[in-house]
């Protein structure tokens, strides 16, 4: 296949899906309700039958992520922490899981689900590589020649043809008698999930934004109509909307969230339950061994997502005095446009681009600097604001989506007025004059960090949320309302 004028717009669609914290996606090579033992169900569809759950009976957990790694996004990160802690708490946990795969899971089952990631070597350029070379045929089996043909049209196939294969695995699973309580999807919302639904197992999702979000920040640097034709074919929003609405229950990690996954993808109120994501408090951690800068701010993230209001920030930075530095986590390469807007405010010499980094060092930085801004005009939960607080070091963050949420759960921070520069100024400017309040607001964000977003906690009210999904599906009843306080 050779290039065509959609092809920068389709990498930079890619790239939403990856962190800024490890290498983007290598291409690797090919790949009802049950409760009791099934009956001689012969060439008929597996379906669960019905059973009495004991509250104390450790439960049988599947989760599915069509892509497992961490340094493919937020998605990786709460599968591999969420998944150890049910395993900790003595429930039986069971993995499917799509490339690029996970860390080693000593603690859970993990089934690995290969593709041929067509997507991907369309998107870097690897054309070479589509046939397979071990067995060409391979690319004739159904779904690998609906992600063939997806992704040589611009849509993104992975969570459909995942949810599938997903469907496949653990319809196979019931047959040979293995017994699941409940799946938890993470972010996928394909079609398959039904399929396990009708099966007779209840489905939960985690959804911390909907992706009508994404696409509206695409559509804001899309450069012509082919671009914004591209954004429009990218975003499974039709199919993860409807799925959303019909699964037993979406889980989401704040108000904020919530509301735009009601107002976006229509998913009723009495469906949804807010627990909020967590935090490895072991990892981000302070360190007394490195020195606090006095006047060096820290960013985390990308340039090219206008949610992240990272012009504003620098744009900010102008309005401070001269020796406040700025250093952002974000892609170091010569297109990225920080450069040019540093130019503009005239603080091209205080700014350092980092490039990708790993946890190591960004748990590094967060302990350095003085203080972490946190621009975004959207935010479905602010994981750099929660990861610098569990460093102990203060934030400065806009009152964007569920931040606001955040900073007044743990008193941090300040809170300034999004696409506000003069406001972000001058809540970095207040903080930076007064170093007893920013060691009173680290100490406090590291205190109520460990007591409210610790993986534990987050796994039991998760787990609770389990028991009252699997209770209220047997009984035919929508699951509880949201409520305002979050589980846990």
């Amino acid at each position: 296949m050779d290039g065509s004028p959609r092809r920068p717009a389709q990498l930079r669609l890619s790239e939403e899906h990856h962190s800024l914290r490890g290498e983007a996606q290598r291409v690797e090579p090919d790949r009802g309700r049950r409760r009791g033992g099934l009956t001689d169900m012969g060439a008929h569809s597996p379906v669960a039958p019905k059973q009495t759950l004991d509250p104390a009976r450790p439960l049988r957990i599947a989760f599915v992520a069509y892509r497992g790694n961490m340094n493919s996004g937020g998605q990786g990160i709460y599968l591999w922490f969420l998944a150890r802690e049910m395993a900790r708490l003595g429930h039986e946990v069971h993995v499917l899981v799509g490339p690029p795969y996970p860390d080693p899971m000593p603690f859970a089952t993990v089934e690995r689900i290969p593709n041929q990631q067509f997507w991907a070597k369309w998107v870097l350029d690897q054309t070479d590589q589509i046939v397979p070379e071990k067995d060409p045929l391979q690319i004739f089996s159904p779904l690998n020649f609906y992600e063939l043909g997806a992704s040589r049209l611009g849509f993104l196939p992975e969570p459909f043809a995942f949810s599938a294969r997903a469907f496949t695995r653990l319809s196979r699973a019931l047959r040979n008698g293995r017994h699941f309580d409940i799946v938890h999807d993470v972010q996928c919302l394909g079609y398959g999930l039904l399929g396990l639904q009708a099966l007779g197992l209840p489905v939960v999702t985690t959804l911390h934004h909907p992706l009508t979000v994404d696409r509206r920040a695409s559509f804001i640097r899309d450069d012509n109509f082919k671009d914004a034709v591209g954004t429009m074919k990218f975003y499974p929003i039709g199919m993860q909307a409807f799925v959303a609405r019909r699964l037993d229950c979406v889980l989401t990690s704040s108000e904020a969230s919530a509301q735009q996954i009601v107002r976006d993808f229509r998913v009723r109120p009495s469906r949804m339950r807010n627990v909020r994501n967590g935090l490895d408090v072991d990892l981000f951690s302070p360190s007394a061994s490195i020195a606090k800068s006095e006047s060096e701010l820290l960013c985390i993230g990308r340039s090219t997502d206008p949610n992240k209001g990272i012009r504003t920030l620098i744009q900010a930075l102008g309005r401070l005095p001269d020796h406040v530095r700025l250093t952002l986590v974000d892609d170091d390469g010569p297109d990225n446009r920080v450069r040019d807007w540093a130019r503009e405010a005239d603080v091209l010499e205080r700014i350092r681009l980092t490039g990708r980094v790993g946890s190591e060092e960004l748990v590094r930085l967060y302990r350095k600097a003085a203080i972490v801004v946190v621009p975004s005009r959207y935010e479905g939960f602010g994981l750099p604001a929660v990861e610098a607080m569990a460093c102990g070091t203060p934030v400065v963050a806009t009152r964007a989506g569920a931040l606001s949420e955040v900073m007044e759960l743990t008193g941090g921070g300040l809170l300034a007025e999004r696409d506000d520069p003069d406001s972000i100024a001058h809540a970095v400017r207040t903080l930076l004059e007064n170093t007893e309040a920013r060691a009173l607001m680290a100490k406090r964000g590291r205190e109520r960090i460990v007591e409210t977003l610790s993986w534990p906690g987050v796994a039991a009210a998760t787990a609770q949320v389990y028991r009252e999904v699997v209770a209220q599906t047997r009984r035919g009843r929508p699951t509880r309302t949201i409520t305002s306080a979050s589980v846990g």
